[in-house]
């Protein structure tokens, strides 16, 4: 196996000054996709409807096609669901990516022939440009797993349909399937604690060398792997492990109990894939944000978040882009999306070349009072947190208490699952409400003017998180815990498993 390090070199290499010339024209390559994709879209129903053949500038794109979230573009969805073809784009789409939706239930992302390659290739590129830039290539000499959905698809209208991480497994290439784990037989288990399980035993046979997924479940699994080998850590068991990718949430609050268990720092970048479209990935480790992936089949647009509730949102191109400003995400794709809002916030690092950072989801939020806090803020103020004592977060979400007992003063509510218990719960409290204080001047307000008092912790019981996801069916795979939430739907379930 080691000539695949060897022959992979001069394509690493390759891969990593194409990154770099991307980055370079993304304004052009922009400006591109804008166009290619209006041509190739209009003589689709969605075409046709919104005058594609009109559109020569994106202020005639923008009067044209609106701002949309899934619940306003289902209606073309079910027709493609029912068998029409080139309504959103031309033909049938090769996949639906099913996901959960906040409101809508159950979603169905169309992917076409032409998008799917894109997610491939920015993962590939994420990891070999990582690899070649760390000089570990030799990892393709071993082993790696991606902790992902299962694979198993469904047929919907002769279109396979899944989760976007299983869709991915078909499509890996056959260079790589061989240094792949688990099995298909293994992945394709729909239980999580049982798939785990057989993870693990097939891992602890094996070079592992590269280890991804979202991070609260590699804790999981890094937690089952030292159990049932009996080793220390986890670079005892795989001495070779080099890469760790990432996605989905902050790693930030799970980094000090990650690194325990590893035994040492590993090397690590993060992506930022969506059934959508792969948005984004982390190009250099030494610099901050995620390089935006402009070449790659999506013309984006970013809404200022205190516009994107408004009927007529102001909207940017690339271009117009500030950095320090929270913008929503809208894609417009080669899968026949549309105007669509992703729903997460970003804010931007860097503009030569463009660099992001997640900061926040536009469903996600904490206003009970006006203060608009984000999932940014608080992931920043718990890492900011100076104390003398070895402290670790496992999990974390925050509410709102609009209606506490005893007629005292409203609160925001950290419900928090520690690996170790600050010894002055009381002290780390209020060096939390500082740091809040200091990210988001409402809050800040809100609190010298006594309409809110500091916050209020709730220590929960070890595996408290894992527990209310597998009570809600959402254990394992890519489902994450929010951040925050503006009403005390989930704070009311996890007042199960105080301490």
């Amino acid at each position: 196996m080691r000539w695949k390090s060897r022959a992979l070199k001069p394509f690493a290499r390759y891969i990593s000054e194409s990154i770099k010339r991307d980055a370079a024209h993304a304004i052009a390559d922009q400006e591109k996709w804008r166009g290619r994709l209006i041509s190739k879209a209009s003589h689709t129903l969605f075409g046709k409807d919104h005058g594609f053949n009109e559109i020569k500038s994106h202020r005639d794109f923008k009067s044209r096609i609106p701002v949309r979230d899934y619940e306003m573009l289902s209606t073309y969805v079910e027709k493609i669901k029912e068998g029409t073809p080139n309504v959103l784009w031309s033909g049938k789409p090769k996949y639906f990516a099913k996901t959960s939706g906040t409101t809508s239930g159950v979603k169905y992302i169309p992917i076409s022939k032409e998008s799917i390659p894109y997610h491939l290739k920015a993962a590939r590129n994420a990891l070999m440009s990582f690899a070649y830039r760390n000089k570990c290539l030799d990892i393709f000499n071993g082993k790696l797993i991606f902790l992902s959905g299962s694979p198993v698809l469904h047929d919907v209208s002769g279109i396979n349909t899944g989760r976007l991480s299983g869709i991915v497994n078909h499509e890996i290439p056959s260079w790589i399937k061989g240094n792949q784990i688990p099995t298909y037989e293994t992945n394709c288990i729909e239980d999580w604690e049982e798939k785990l399980d057989a993870i693990v035993k097939e891992a602890l046979q094996t070079d592992l060398r590269v280890i991804s997924g979202i991070p609260p479940w590699i804790q999981m699994f890094y937690d089952k792997l030292i159990r049932v080998s009996g080793k220390e850590t986890i670079l005892d068991i795989f001495p070779n492990y080099k890469i760790f990718a990432y996605g989905g949430v902050n790693f930030q609050p799970y980094k000090q109990c990650l690194e325990d268990l590893v035994g040492n720092s590993i090397p690590s970048f993060e992506t930022y894939p969506a059934s959508e479209g792969f948005i984004a990935y982390q190009d250099l480790q030494e610099d901050d944000g995620l390089l935006l992936n402009t070449n790659a089949g999506i013309f984006y647009e970013f809404v200022p978040l205190s516009e994107i509730h408004n009927e007529q949102p102001i909207r940017l191109s690339l271009r117009d882009i500030e950095i320090d400003t929270d913008y929503a995400v809208i894609i417009n794709s080669n899968a026949g999306l549309w105007g669509y809002n992703l729903g997460d916030t970003v804010r931007f690092v860097s503009k030569d070349p463009y660099r992001l950072v997640v900061s926040g989801r536009v469903k996600h939020f904490i206003s009970a009072f006006g203060e608009h806090v984000i999932g940014k803020e608080v992931e920043q103020a718990l890492a900011d947190i100076d104390v003398h004592e070895k402290i670790s977060v496992s999990e974390f979400t925050v509410a709102p208490q609009v209606n506490p007992k005893n007629q005292s003063l409203p609160y925001h509510e950290w419900f928090i699952e520690f690996d170790q218990l600050p010894k002055e719960l009381d002290t780390f409290a209020k060096s939390l409400d500082e740091n809040m204080r200091s990210q988001n001047i409402y809050y800040n307000d809100l609190i010298r003017d006594k309409i809110l008092q500091p916050i209020v912790i709730t220590p929960l019981k070890k595996g408290a998180f894992r527990q209310y996801m597998k009570s809600i069916g959402k254990l394992g795979g890519q489902n994450k815990v929010p951040r925050l939430a503006n009403d005390r739907k989930i704070a009311d379930l996890l007042e199960n498993y105080k301490l």
